[in-house]
């Protein structure tokens, strides 16, 4: 209980005082740090930034935070992933037949290459097998729903097309 409400009060979106004060520089391997052209480590970004409510398991917490392994949301269109992303989402999803009220806070603050990298990543990772997410992907969807300013409110509402 106290996750849900520490999630659904904390502001999202934009960078806070919240959480363990890491950056998704920081997140870098050494080597991508001082050359920018080098490719993200989604995997660095998912452990600081998601973990704690998917789990480094990627199985979520049952009946709380949903799981990312095999998750239709996860493998499915990629158009969809990168708009939970980066909108958030509050209210009635269901995952694997389960359903989950809560609330995914966005993520918009991060960059393209951030975003696609944390999301390759949970697609290929947990016995997930889909195709990896290029940065140009998340930037067209950014920009296609660039007037949105609130969060999905469930997972309706992402299936139309919102």
């Amino acid at each position: 209980m106290w996750g849900a409400f520490y999630i659904y009060s904390t502001p999202s979106g934009e960078e806070s005082s919240y959480g363990d004060q890491r950056t998704t520089a920081s997140l870098r391997p050494p080597e991508v740090a001082s050359n920018a052209a080098q490719k993200v480590d989604g995997k660095q970004i998912y452990t600081g930034k998601c973990a704690a409510c998917h789990q480094a398991t990627g199985l979520g917490i049952p009946g709380v935070f949903p799981p990312l392994a095999g998750s239709e949301w996860v493998i499915g269109d990629e158009k969809i992933l990168t708009s939970i992303m980066l909108h958030g989402v509050n209210g009635e999803m269901e995952v694997k037949g389960t359903v989950y009220k809560g609330a995914m806070p966005a993520w918009k603050s991060l960059s393209d290459a951030d975003l696609a990298a944390v999301m390759s990543y949970i697609r290929s990772d947990w016995g997930n097998k889909s195709a990896e997410i290029e940065p140009g992907t998340v930037a067209a969807q950014r920009d296609a729903t660039k007037s949105r300013t609130e969060p999905y409110k469930g997972g309706q509402e992402l299936k139309s097309g919102g």
